[in-house]
């Protein structure tokens, strides 16, 4: 879970390298490095040395690397760089990225999982610097490199077990970078000035909105004047081009603080956008997609496999098609899905959700539902992504680049295509008259104005979020759709706050959970489901009778009694089944303003990175 840039071209590299590593940095961050070659001529230089690579790198964030290189006076034209989310090796200046062995220098992005048995095979043991399985997997293919460096990395590749994305320098190959990968991603750019690769389309979008992504298993090579494609064999493969549809004006922080901040605000937008780019004469249309209704009426379960917030997501579904649709939903996380004996055939729709398209857990468990003869849709918010590219259907949520390791408009993005997907399901099955349709497709395209009015009272939240400064516990209760709503609530919070919380439903606390309050414990309680309202309240009630304080978050449908709760927040109306969206966010909005009133580092919470490409 890295970040990978390369950059070959007519100019000097290394602002350029250093200000996408910046960019890169949800993807890794605990320590930084760039490797730089010079193309200077014999008259200046010796042959020994002209294409050896200059290496710089530093624990912590690109801002020290930034410094380093400065200092050092780096300079060249073709060089490449990492940040590093560490799994393999302590967090230290020798474990950094680049790593160089004999004539090859790299970044690498997974896993090598038989690096101790190469280590043996190769005789490398007392001859490594690092602890890293990518300083092996540089030796090894120094190992094989006879001035061929296609049959190099060819020879390599067959060794490796594991995922893996390089970019490599060979030192007598200067201006010249290649890339490999096998699962972890890498995408490549390029410009008249210059040709670029990395490991995720953010880098790219400030310099170009077209790329391709390197297929699996075939070797990109960058020139200054050229990007060249091959296959294994060494033949040369052509290039299948994307376009990138985000707005490169919206890649920076618009203004805000921070990311998290700028990206709650753009709900409204991104939500109408992805609920409008999927609606036809007013009914959802997936038929650009090819999801033809057969597939929607014809299964008899769903499985829907996830991770984190995208899992939440999940959840959310399987309650609205669950009752709407009456059929049975698993929602099953992606990295226990492979390993629970799971039973989908091609009578089981599954949907995978991930904002990257790069989750490896979610991946893996799509490739098996596949080879189960299962029909699939990835509901994910990158093209060209590598879960886009393994399932059979595909729905784009056009949240936009999103850079903050916490997830809010991808979040919500992917609720907007699951209610399009479970009223196109309704539709495909005949379970509803067009007056129903109508109702429901009015409902979901108020949602972008109804948050726009919960934005327009963010300070009002930012109060709430003040009572929690200083807790070490936050507990969440609510019943049905509102335990769903509060998982991701509780999630968001954890994660950019530090605060110990946990969602609970509420019906369970008299079975062991309740012994938990105290009268230092702030509990979050929604209420948004008059079927469920009764018995809510009466829940809460019996927490405040403990001495919890309670922050209530409620439909405005009726005056409630104030006084009886610490503080309270009044939602605005929408159907019961819509309420998922505008209190989603006040939760965001909580945590974000938590986390930043504590002055902790909102976009990159501690020991977390954006994209999981390692199990």
């Amino acid at each position: 879970m890295c970040g990978i840039i390369g950059y070959t071209g007519k100019k000097d590299a290394l602002d350029f390298l250093l200000d996408s590593m910046e960019l890169l940095e949800y993807r890794g961050y605990d320590s930084a490095g760039i490797a730089l070659t010079e193309e200077r001529s014999a008259d200046n230089s010796s042959q020994e040395t002209k294409g050896v690579p200059r290496i710089m790198k530093c624990t912590g964030r690109v801002s020290e690397l930034r410094k380093l290189c400065h200092e050092e006076k780096l300079s060249g034209s073709c060089g490449i760089g990492h940040t590093r989310w560490s799994t393999h090796g302590k967090v230290t200046v020798e474990n950094a990225h680049p790593h160089r062995f004999g004539r090859v220098t790299l970044v690498h992005n997974g896993i090598i999982e038989n690096a101790p048995a190469l280590i043996e095979k190769y005789d490398l043991e007392g001859r490594l610097v690092s602890e890293t399985d990518s300083e092996v997997a540089a030796a090894v293919l120094d190992h094989f490199y006879r001035k061929d460096p296609l049959e190099a990395i060819r020879k390599m590749t067959l060794k490796l077990k594991g995922t893996f994305g390089f970019a490599i320098l060979f030192e007598d190959i200067p201006g010249k970078i290649f890339s490999v990968r096998n699962v972890s991603p890498i995408v490549v750019a390029g410009t008249e000035e210059a040709k670029i690769l990395s490991s995720d389309v953010a880098a790219i979008v400030p310099f170009t909105n077209r790329y391709f992504v390197i297929p699996e298993l075939s070797v990109a090579v960058l020139s200054k004047e050229d990007i060249e494609l091959y296959d294994m064999a060494g033949e040369a493969v052509e290039i299948d081009w994307l376009t990138v549809d985000w707005d490169i004006h919206h890649s920076d922080k618009g203004g805000y603080p921070f990311y998290m901040e700028k990206e709650i605000m753009e709900q409204p937008r991104v939500i109408g956008e992805t609920i409008n780019a999927y609606v036809k004469e007013g009914k959802p249309d997936f038929g650009k997609e090819g999801i033809q209704d057969e597939i929607l009426a014809d299964c008899k379960r769903i499985c829907i496999i996830a991770c984190g917030t995208a899992l939440h997501a999940g959840l959310v579904a399987k309650s609205l098609i669950q009752a709407m649709i009456g059929i049975h939903v698993d929602v099953v996380m992606a990295s226990e899905f492979m390993y629970n004996d799971p039973v989908v055939d091609k009578e089981t729709l599954v949907l995978a959700i991930s904002q990257s398209g790069e989750t490896i857990d979610t991946l893996e468990a799509l490739k098996f539902a596949r080879s189960c003869g299962s029909p699939t849709i990835a509901i994910v918010n990158v093209k060209g992504s590598s879960i886009a590219m393994a399932a059979e259907h595909v729905i784009y949520t056009l949240a936009g680049m999103e850079i903050a390791v916490a997830s809010t408009k991808a979040y919500t993005t992917q609720l907007a295509v699951l209610y399009l997907l479970t009223a196109r399901m309704a539709l495909a099955r005949k379970l509803w008259p067009q007056e129903k349709l109508g109702e429901y497709m009015k409902e979901l395209l108020r949602v972008p104005e109804v948050i726009e009015g919960i934005l327009a009272r963010k300070e009002e939240i930012h109060h709430l979020a003040d009572t929690m400064l200083n807790a070490r516990d936050v507990f969440m209760i609510g019943r049905g759709l509102d335990y769903s709503i509060l998982l991701e609530g509780s999630l968001k919070l954890k994660e950019v706050s530090y605060i110990h919380s946990e969602a609970y439903a509420s019906g369970e606390l008299k079975h062991g959970t309740i012994a938990l309050i105290t009268e230092e414990t702030p509990v979050i309680a929604v209420v948004t489901q008059d079927k469920l309202k009764d018995k809510e309240l009466s829940n809460i009630r019996e927490v405040q009778a403990r001495g919890a304080k309670v922050i209530l978050l409620i439909k405005e449908e009726k005056e409630e009694q104030c006084e009886n709760y610490w503080k309270i927040f009044y939602l605005p109306v929408m159907q019961d089944e819509f309420m998922v969206m505008p209190t989603s966010v006040v939760l965001q909005l909580i945590a974000y303003y938590v986390s930043a009133d504590k002055g902790l580092d909102v976009d990159k919470p501690r020991n977390l990175a954006k994209v999981v490409t390692v199990e």
